[in-house]
């Protein structure tokens, strides 16, 4: 397995618009038309992926094991949002990521997330035994 220490410092950043489907009424995590934080939360994640995707092996992916995300702020339908992530740590496969989202008034968002190197095969057949198990 490669080693990402070198890539400590690398940073990503995504833009996106808040749709209604993004929203925290759509998904039924609160009333409101605002974007929800399991779509930031996303945002996020997703960033953190493309932040390293260029310099995992063949055959490998990250997959999140842990999301400690505030959210700040309400962004209405509408309204661009930009999520950064950093790679700030690596420990063997264990990535550490400093994430946060704005949109185009304030910081909406930030934490840490952390991901983990896997060969994609052997994660995807695992979870398909799991699937079998007899119930």
């Amino acid at each position: 397995m490669k080693d990402l220490t070198q890539f400590i410092g690398t940073e990503k950043i995504f833009e996106t618009v808040v749709t209604e489907d993004k929203t925290a009424a759509s998904m039924k995590s609160g009333g409101v038309n605002t974007l929800s934080t399991p779509y930031m939360i996303a945002f996020m994640e997703y960033t953190a992926t493309e932040c390293v995707k260029p310099f995992l092996d063949e055959g490998c992916v990250t997959v999140g094991i842990h999301v400690d995300i505030s959210h700040l702020a309400s962004t209405p339908v509408g309204m661009k949002v930009t999520v950064r992530a950093v790679l700030t740590a690596v420990e063997g496969r264990k990535l550490t990521f400093s994430v946060e989202a704005s949109d185009e008034k304030e910081k909406i968002g930030e934490g840490t997330h952390h991901r983990f190197i896997v060969n994609y095969d052997k994660f995807h057949q695992k979870a398909l035994e799991k699937g079998t198990v007899a119930k």
